[in-house]
């Protein structure tokens, strides 16, 4: 799991750049990426218009673009690695609020959790 949690956080500093500056993703990292890092962040870039309105959806009184850049791309991350289905959504959940408390704040873990679960919820 270590490997994929490195890659998460990889594929998190790419978008988290992508977002900030609007500059494509390959002009964003030297050297070796993460394969799966380098799948999901290009996944997310060319869903980030849908991924944000299920996470405007989601989040009741608040737009995506309101959000903070890491809160929100841990957001589109876990939603694509939801919509992919290849790991239990309890997994996919409890590895984004990770990333959102060691890289935000415990208040954005907490908001990154609600959402999630929210959506999980909306879609049983």
């Amino acid at each position: 799991m270590s490997g994929r949690r490195a890659a998460r956080r990889q594929a998190l500093f790419l978008l988290y750049q992508w977002d900030i500056t609007g500059q494509p993703l390959t002009s964003l990292f030297e050297g070796e990426i993460d394969p799966f890092a380098l799948t999901l962040a290009e996944e997310v870039v060319d869903q980030s218009a849908d991924l944000d309105e299920r996470i405007t959806a989601a989040a009741r009184d608040w737009t995506a673009d309101r959000l903070g850049a890491v809160e929100r791309n841990v957001l589109r991350m876990a939603i694509r690695e939801l919509d992919r289905g290849e790991l239990p959504l309890e997994i996919v959940i409890d590895e984004a609020v990770r990333l959102a408390k060691r890289y935000a704040s415990a208040e954005g873990a907490a908001l990154v959790n609600g959402i999630l679960g929210r959506i999980v919820r909306e879609a049983a």
